[in-house]
């Protein structure tokens, strides 16, 4: 017997890659003409699978990949990607020879890595071009943007590397409009300054959250988007209203229903005890799976369309919820917990409220024992 062609799945993640072909279509409708399309395809494509994801976006005539590290970069190029590769994370230096191999496109944040990339381009004979980061107020990655001269000294003695890009990443999209504008106007001031060189081509700052603000009257060219993409609006008062559709169904089974009498605990540390003689189904996938123990008594999943209330704590394969409302419930049966069943659905957004969690970190902690199925339409 072959399992995995044989056993049916005991939990998965189904993406539809035709939704998230019309979501793209979607979100460049709404740009303004020639603005340039950055998918960020980062931490496995956010969960949904970096190979299938790229590579439909890819058919899908995306111009540029922002990954957040090397390997990354190398897959979409060994997928057949031949535009701009950026890789927006910090390279330690065993990573550096990738970037000539593989043609990626490195984030500059310090001198440090500008006279590193210079050195290795110069000893190998070939010009290297990066994108420049500049922190306008994320604290994070990227030159202080009050602080660029020694940025500026060490890409003129720089003679094997160029700038071609110059970006920032916000950090209150969708929720501190003036601090957005704020980070922008910081950063054009430095794309003002004029001191980068003339080979600079890219401008980016927005991303899923402010891709409101991208008007056709800015020197900005091109827009980051993750979550968008994905059919996920970002929360907060200036998300973008963008009719995207989600492109993912997080599923489970019961494995087990028996009935238990009033009184009975559930579960490790006996969090819940039951009011009333119930009874209770065993769905296969716990927190190994990415549901998080804050998920404890807390929300329900849908089976035969019925919300139907998690119990106890959440273990490290199974959850138990009460299916006593949902007479039809049988082991082997579809338990959704984001997604849509019947005329019910439960969003991402609620899931991760429920969790206690960001739908970001919501879709990038469902671990590599869920099944990836991939549908070109919804049947």
């Amino acid at each position: 017997m072959n399992l995995k062609t044989e056993l049916k799945p005991r939990c998965w993640l189904e993406i539809d890659l035709a939704a998230l072909e019309r979501n793209v279509g979607r979100i460049r409708a709404f740009l303004p003409a020639g603005m340039l399309y950055v998918a960020a395809i980062k931490a496995d494509a956010y969960g949904c699978g970096l190979p299938q994801v790229g590579r439909h976006l890819l058919q899908c005539g995306v111009q540029a990949f922002g990954v957040a590290n090397v390997a990354e970069g190398v897959a979409l190029r060994e997928l057949g990607a031949k535009s701009l590769i950026l890789v927006m994370g910090p390279l330690v230096p065993e990573e550096d020879p990738f970037l000539w191999e593989y043609g990626l496109t490195p984030t500059l944040s310090c001198v440090e890595e500008v006279q590193r990339f210079n050195d290795r381009a110069l000893a190998l004979g070939r010009p290297i071009q990066a994108h420049v980061k500049v922190d306008t107020g994320m604290g994070r990655t990227g030159f202080w943007h009050e602080s660029m001269a020694p940025l500026y000294a060490a890409l003129e003695a720089a003679k094997g590397l160029s700038v071609q890009g110059l970006y920032t990443h916000l950090a209150t999209a969708g929720q501190d409009l003036d601090y957005v504008r704020l980070q922008r106007r910081r950063l054009l001031d430095v794309f003002a300054h004029k001191a980068l060189g003339p080979s600079l081509s890219w401008l980016h700052a927005d991303s899923s959250g402010s891709i409101e603000l991208s008007s056709p009257q800015e020197p900005f060219n091109a827009v980051r988007i993750g979550l968008l993409q994905y059919g996920v609006v970002p929360g907060g008062m200036y998300a973008p209203k963008i009719a995207v559709e989600p492109i993912f169904h997080f599923c489970a089974r019961i494995g087990l229903i028996k009935t238990l009498p009033a009184g009975a605990s559930i579960g490790y540390g006996r969090t819940h005890v039951l009011k009333r003689e119930s009874r209770t189904a065993v769905i296969t996938l716990g927190y190994a799976d990415g549901l998080p123990t804050t998920r404890q008594n807390c929300g329900h999943v849908l089976i035969h369309g019925l919300a139907c209330p998690i119990l106890g704590r959440v273990s490290m394969d199974q959850t138990v919820v009460d299916v006593t409302d949902c007479p039809q419930a049988a082991c082997g049966d579809t338990v959704v917990l984001i997604g849509s069943q019947g005329d019910a659905a439960i969003s991402l957004e609620t899931y991760s409220q429920w969790c206690g969690r960001i739908p970001w970190e919501s879709l990038t902690n469902i671990s590599k024992r869920v099944l990836r199925m991939y549908r070109l339409a919804r049947g």
